[in-house]
Order: C-alpha cells, then structure tokens, then sequence
C-alpha cells in the first residue's frame, strides 16, 4: 500500500499537490485539516480524496505530512502536530520558499524526517498547475531520509528536484525575487524613463519589449556575462557617468536603483576577461 499523507492546510498549494500526489499514487490520501469544515470539504472535492479532520486531534497516525499553511503559522502548526500526534519515523514537510525545515523543530524532536519541498510556480489557479505540474522544478532540502522518502514522490508527479543548502533558504528564495518581483521594478522604471523622453506608455511597452525579451533569451541560452551588452560591457563608462547624473535629475530614486545596477554591472563585466 501506498504511504498514508496527511494534508494540514489546503489552499492553492495544498490541493494542488494532494491532488497530484493521490493521483500519481505515491501517497494515499488521509486527514485533511483546514481553517473551517466548508474548505475541507472543498478541498477533498477538488483533491479526490482523503477525509475531513475537525481539528488535530482527529487526524490520526500517518506516514507522512504535508504542511500547507502560510509560512509564520509553520511552527506554530508543527508544534501543534507533534503534541497531538506520534510523528516517530514518519515525514514531516512543508512547502514554504522562504522558510527551511528548521521551521519543523518540534516535529524533529519528535522522531520525524523532516524536510522543506517548495515548487516553483505560481499557484494562483491550482487547477491550472495540477494539470501542468510536469517539468516543476521544486528546491528541496532536509534530513537525508526525508529527502529519500520525499524525492521519489515529487518526481512521480512531474517534478524536478533541485536541493538546496537550508542555511541558505532566504537566499534562495531572494533569487526568486529578483528573478521575477525586482525584475518587472526594472522593467518600470525603464518604462517610465521612455515616457520621462516624451513616448506615450502603449509605445513604451512596445520599445522595451524587444530589448528585454532577446536579452532574457540571450541570459537562458549564452549565459549572462556573454549576454551582457551596452555602455558598461564596451567600457564607456563616461556615457555611465552622464546617465547616472540625468536620471538623477529626473527621478532620485530611479538614479540610486541605477548606481546600484551599475556597480553590479561592472562586476559581471569583469567577469567576461
């Protein structure tokens, strides 16, 4: 038989993976634990299996937990479990980003392989990505045998497993950030420079698009320090000097967000030697 995975939490990401998981048959579905008995019984809808728990102290043994809950009621939840519920030998793991598995301190105490597993999408329409979950890097760490217990599984739903270092989970998390948050703050600021030069904001877009499209598709196919191009690259750093000093002028903040990006720069620059 499949191990039995109890589900605390069940949102987007919650149901999204529980679904997955039933479907692939790496785990079978047990206790689901939600804020209310209404989203308990939609997520076991939407899941296609499991039962709804009325609280922790209903959810009974399992082999393995999921913990979906927003990332500051991690521990707090952990700690509730391991006071509720024998945890010795089993997997213990939640699937927050920017926490590691040292959120799951209680439940280590307790006997359980504990372990983080964050997949790397957005999970705002869980439907969408339960059907789309294939090819899903997903950044794992952990204790040894929670990872042996927990890869296996991911893979069997379409994930790919990248492990990562827990001490440094923030920063992995921050890559995400200027991956995608900070990335769309540059674009804005372009944009908003294009409209400062007198081009209406439809145009703008269409300026940037090109540049910023083949420049990603250069990073993801050559590698940033061969992608790198402009003033910096070819070592004009006296155009540099006169951008930082205009976009100072029209916007402070804009001007600091560009001195900062162009020492970064420079330091990819010289990289490429």
């Amino acid at each position: 038989m499949a191990p039995l995975l109890n589900i605390i939490g069940a949102g987007h990401v919650g149901r999204a993976l529980g679904r997955l998981f039933a479907a692939s048959g790496e785990f079978e579905i047990g206790a689901v634990l939600t804020r209310s008995a209404g989203s308990a019984a939609d997520a076991i809808t939407f899941i296609g299996a499991g039962h709804a728990a009325g609280g922790m102290g209903q959810l009974g043994p399992a082999d393995a937990w999921m913990l979906a809950v927003p990332d500051d009621q991690i521990a707090t939840v952990c700690a509730q479990l391991a006071a509720a519920a024998p945890l010795a030998g089993a997997l213990v793991f939640h699937c927050s980003g920017a926490k590691s598995s040292l959120e799951l301190e209680a439940a280590a105490h307790a006997g359980a392989l504990t372990a983080s597993a964050h997949p790397i999408r957005s999970f705002a329409d869980p439907e969408a990505v339960a059907g789309s979950f294939g090819g899903t890097w997903c950044g794992v760490e952990g204790a040894p045998g929670a990872i042996a217990m927990l890869e296996p599984a991911l893979l069997a739903i379409g994930g790919r497993v990248a492990l990562i270092d827990a001490s440094a989970k923030t920063v992995y998390h921050a890559a995400a950030v200027f991956a995608s948050n900070y990335l769309v703050t540059v674009i804005d600021t372009a944009l908003r420079a294009y409209q400062a030069a007198g081009i209406p904001a439809a145009a703008a877009r269409e300026l940037a698009r090109p540049l910023a499209t083949e420049t990603l598709a250069n990073v993801f196919r050559l590698g940033p320090e061969t992608a790198l191009s402009g003033p910096i690259a070819r070592g004009d750093m006296a155009t540099v000097t006169r951008q930082q000093a205009a976009v100072s002028a029209w916007d402070a903040d804009a001007g600091k967000l560009y001195e900062a990006l162009a020492a970064a720069t420079v330091q990819l620059a010289g990289r490429r030697t």
